[in-house]
């Protein structure tokens, strides 16, 4: 299973106050918290733990089918992180999701699939063939394909579809 999210780095500072009191605490675990405070860019920590949680949420939907806002359930762990990558690991409940995020000035993408295997085969498609079903889970379908896993995410002016090979 797969899930994205991406975040404009300029959309979020015209739209999102997320330095203002009590937010970071509402969202993000003690730990989360940390990584936040210790981090030499906080904003740049904010969106990374921001978009694991969003991409791991997108499996955890499609696996239960529960919709709900509860960003404190979905807990970040940093495996590495450098100017431009992070690795990392989101556990929701009894699940385990695996994260790559890339950072860059404009945007930052993170993407969660199930198993470290499944991270390594992870494509960019074009939207198109996506089809959606009753709890508005997103699937690919072409003449020799039918019902893929696919993740869309879109915010500002970026938008990002991914697959496996």
């Amino acid at each position: 299973m797969i899930g994205n999210d991406i975040v404009d780095l300029a959309q979020s500072r015209l739209e999102s106050r997320w330095s203002r009191k009590g937010l970071i605490e509402k969202l993000f675990t003690p730990q989360e918290q940390q990584l936040i405070r210790n981090y030499h860019d906080p904003e740049i920590m904010v969106w990374l733990l921001w978009s694991m949680k969003e991409a791991a949420y997108k499996i955890y939907n499609r696996q239960t089918k529960i919709r709900e806002f509860s960003p404190q359930k979905l807990k970040c762990n940093l495996i590495s992180i450098n100017a431009i990558e992070a690795f990392g690991e989101v556990s929701c409940l009894q699940n385990k999701y695996y994260t790559q995020t890339i950072i860059s000035t404009e945007n930052i993408h993170s993407i969660a699939t199930n198993t470290l295997e499944n991270l390594n085969n992870v494509i960019e498609i074009e939207k198109k063939g996506i089809i959606k079903d009753k709890f508005g889970i997103p699937y690919l379908t072409t003449s020799t394909i039918t019902f893929k896993n696919v993740s869309i995410s879109n915010h500002g002016r970026f938008e990002k579809v991914v697959t496996y090979k």
